[in-house]
C-alpha cells in the first residue's frame, strides 16, 4: 500500500481568494470602525450586551439562511462536525487520509473538504469546493469524501446513509486557541482576554455560539450508529488508536502501513510542517499570516487563564450541561483545573 501512486481528483473547482481591493476594504472597516467602536463599548461596559446580541442575530441569521437547506447526504458522505478550534483540520485529515489509504495529496486542505458554513460569509464564498461536487468521492478508493462544518446538530443534514464524526475538546482550550486565531484576524479589534472570556461564557459567543450546546446536541446523537463522537484529549493521549477507530468506524480496511503512513501525515509535526495546506487567507493585507496549527495542545490554556479564570470556565460549562440536561462526562473531555 505504501509504494501505490496518490489519488488524483480532477475537479474544474478552482479556490478564489477575495480580491485584493475587498481586503483592503475589510481591514479599513476592522481598523476604522470595529476596533474604536470596540473599545469604546469596553470603556462604557456594553461590550458583552451588544456583542451577545449581535451573535444572536448572527446564529438566527445562519439558521434562516442554512448552507445545507436542500442537500441530501448519501453514503459517500463523512461530516466532520466542530465546535470552531476544536481539532477540525486534525480530523479532517485523519479521515481523509484514511478514505484515500494515505495517499491524500491536496494543495489546501479545502481543494478536496467541502465546508457549506463558509458560503455565508461573503468574501469567503469561494474558500472551499462546493458540496455538489462529486470529484472527491469518486477519486476515493473508498468511494467517500470529508464534509467540514462547524453547525451545531440541529442545522445538520441528516441521513441514516452518511456518517458523522464530532470532536469535542476542552474549552478552557478552546477559549485559547480561538483567541489567538480569531484575535489575529480581528487584528487591532480584539480584545483583552479577560473581555473575550467573558463573551465565551455566554450562550451567544460571537466566534461559534455556545460550546456547551455545541457540544450537548453532538453528544445526544452519540446511540446512533452512524454518529462518533471523539475527544480531543483522547486523541492527543493516543492518536494511532484514534485512528484506528477512525478507520473502523468508515469502514476502512487498513494495513500496518497505511495506519502509520496516517499517522505521519495526521502528527502535528507533519502539519504545522504544511501549514500553508491547513491556513485561511490572510484577509487583511497588511497582517501577518494566521497560522491554522499553532499549538494543537491539550491542558495548555494556562498560557493566557489563570487557575481562577480555568476554574471559571470549568464550573460555568459544567452547569450549562446540566442545565441543558446533558449527561457528557465532562471530566474525559477536560482537564479539571485545580
Amino acid at each position: 500500500m505504501t509504494g501505490s501512486a496518490p489519488a488524483t481528483v480532477t475537479s474544474s473547482y478552482r479556490r478564489q481568494p477575495p480580491p485584493l481591493a475587498v481586503k483592503y476594504l475589510l481591514g479599513a472597516w476592522m481598523y476604522g470602525a470595529v476596533a474604536p467602536v470596540g473599545f469604546l463599548l469596553r470603556k462604557l461596559g456594553l461590550m458583552e450586551r451588544v456583542a451577545g446580541s449581535m451573535a444572536a442575530g448572527r446564529q438566527r441569521q445562519l439558521a434562516r439562511r442554512n448552507a445545507f437547506r436542500g442537500y441530501v447526504p448519501t453514503t459517500h458522505d463523512v461530516f466532520v462536525m466542530t465546535y470552531p478550534k476544536s481539532g477540525t483540520n486534525w480530523m479532517m485529515q485523519i479521515a481523509h487520509q484514511l478514505l484515500f489509504h494515505g495517499k491524500g495529496e491536496f494543495e489546501h486542505i479545502h481543494c478536496v473538504v467541502p465546508w457549506p458554513d463558509s458560503r455565508q460569509f461573503g468574501p469567503m464564498s469561494k474558500y472551499a469546493i462546493p458540496v455538489e461536487d462529486p470529484a472527491v468521492w469518486m477519486a476515493s478508493p473508498e468511494q467517500k469524501r470529508v464534509i467540514k462544518t462547524h453547525y451545531n446538530w440541529e442545522l445538520l443534514p441528516c441521513s441514516e446513509k452518511a456518517r458523522y464524526i464530532a470532536v469535542i475538546r476542552d474549552p478552557k482550550d478552546v477559549v485559547v486557541s480561538n483567541y489567538h486565531f480569531f484575535g489575529a484576524v480581528l487584528g487591532p479589534a480584539r480584545p483583552p482576554i479577560s473581555d473575550w472570556l467573558g463573551l465565551f461564557l455566554s450562550e451567544n459567543f460571537f466566534m461559534g455560539g455556545s460550546w456547551a450546546t455545541n457540544a450537548a446536541g453532538y453528544w445526544a446523537e452519540r446511540h446512533r450508529p452512524n454518529v462518533r463522537i471523539f475527544s480531543f484529549k483522547s486523541m492527543k493521549r493516543d492518536l494511532r488508536a484514534a485512528v484506528r477507530e477512525v478507520a473502523d468506524f468508515l469502514g476502512v480496511r487498513t494495513t500496518e502501513a497505511m495506519i502509520q503512513e496516517v499517522c505521519e501525515k495526521s502528527s502535528f509535526a507533519y502539519m504545522k510542517r504544511n501549514d500553508d495546506k491547513f491556513a485561511m487567507w490572510n484577509m487583511i493585507p497588511w497582517q501577518q499570516p494566521v497560522a491554522m496549527v499553532r499549538k494543537g495542545s491539550q491542558g495548555g490554556s494556562s498560557e493566557l487563564l489563570s487557575a481562577e479564570q480555568q476554574r471559571q470556565v470549568d464550573a460555568y460549562f459544567m452547569a450549562e450541561l446540566k442545565r441543558l440536561g446533558c449527561d457528557l462526562p465532562y471530566e474525559e473531555f477536560a482537564d479539571l483545573a485545580k
